[in-house]
């Protein structure tokens, strides 16, 4: 695997370093040790998977709370989505920034999420099917949200949105300017 670092601290790409021969490639995708000697939490309770049937449909931006606080590590398997992630920590000079990347199962690449951050994206084409290995399990009443289209956040989204759930288009716009 190959890990770099992206413009906000924390937020990492990795990629995959395949070995091809005839019959097609061998890659590994997650190892505990590599993860922890590039200061990841390499920690792994849950994994989820998500499957969305319309291009330009938006989920996120999720995240969750102490006691239940979450890293994830991203990786589109079926198509093509727009990542996004959100620096919410405390006393960043990166706060409510954000980084974007297509993940697609053409290139292969996840994005590793830390604590703190909120997550989501928008399909850029139909049946896309995105993994996660999560930190932390879905705990109720530690998940919170970004709205996709809050003007504090200048998230440009890459397609017109064609669908969202109403949970997420309820989150309240941040108060809160940089």
């Amino acid at each position: 695997m190959k890990f770099t670092e992206a413009a906000i601290a924390g937020v990492w790409f990795v990629d995959l370093e395949p070995i091809e021969d005839e019959r097609g490639y061998f890659a590994r995708t997650f190892c505990a040790d590599e993860f922890a000697a590039h200061g990841l939490d390499p920690t792994v309770v849950q994994c989820n998977v998500s499957f969305t049937r319309t291009a330009g449909s938006i989920r996120g931006l999720h995240y969750q709370v102490a006691p239940a606080a979450e890293t994830k590590l991203v990786r589109c398997v079926r198509g093509a989505i727009h990542d996004v992630v959100v620096d919410l920590r405390e006393g960043s000079p990166t706060r409510l920034h954000h980084v974007a990347v297509e993940l697609s199962a053409t290139n292969r690449r996840a994005l590793y999420v830390p604590v703190d951050f909120a997550h989501g994206f928008q399909t850029l084409a139909a049946d896309a099917e995105v993994e996660y290995q999560m930190g932390a399990p879905y705990t109720p009443g530690t998940d919170r949200g970004l709205r996709y289209d809050d003007p504090a956040l200048r998230i440009a989204w890459p397609l017109p949105v064609t669908d969202i759930s109403d949970r997420d288009r309820a989150w309240p716009l941040i108060q809160v300017r940089r």
